[in-house]
């Protein structure tokens, strides 16, 4: 399986490069996302639900960063096991490109192979299903950045200057209005 994309994040670089590597805010962003345990240098345990078609289970897994370019770049490598729902193994590579002070672009390929029960049940659910993951995360991560790092609020523009001028045109065309004001229409009985 290969899963390609890329998604607009409302922060910086630095920001994005800052909230891909808080433990937390990953857990929160990963759908069914149990634990996500630091357990050495750049590698971590994880713990997490999936449901995958008729396939459910909880998947014991490592992830493992490498090939870190601060705030720019990683490799993710990872693994996990299902028991008898069966297991999965891939890499992730993941780029991030600045597109202004407030905004950057997060770039991804996944390749990942899977098999037991959740092989079986078939690529086009399997990729259906990993599309699925990565939008909820996706949408999960930018609602938490935007908590978290909330956009500066453009300040208002000052009032126009009323000059004299302008003043006694509001007041004559409100004067006109009143003058000419039409008619009321007869009431009907």
């Amino acid at each position: 399986m290969q899963l390609t994309g890329q998604e607009n994040l409302p922060v910086s670089q630095a920001l994005a490069w800052a909230a891909l590597n808080d433990t937390e805010m990953l857990k929160a962003a990963i759908a069914g996302c149990e634990s996500l345990t630091p357990v050495g240098e750049q590698e971590y345990e994880l713990l997490m639900a999936v449901a995958i078609g008729p396939v459910k289970a909880k998947f014991k897994g490592k992830l493992k960063l490498s090939a870190l370019n601060p705030p720019s770049s990683y490799q993710l490598a990872f693994e996990g096991q299902g028991g008898a729902a069966g297991h999965g193994k891939g890499t992730a590579q993941v780029r991030l490109e600045p597109l202004g002070p407030d905004s950057c672009l997060l770039h991804y390929t996944v390749l990942a192979t899977v098999g037991g029960k959740i092989a079986q049940i078939g690529s086009r659910l399997v990729d259906m299903a990993a599309q699925k993951m990565a939008a909820d995360f996706f949408a999960a991560f930018k609602a938490a950045l935007l908590e978290r790092h909330p956009p500066a609020l453009a300040p208002e523009p000052p009032p126009a200057p009323q000059g004299a001028w302008q003043r006694f045109l509001a007041w004559y065309l409100g004067w006109l209005g009143r003058i000419f004001k039409s008619p009321e229409p007869p009431r009907s009985r």
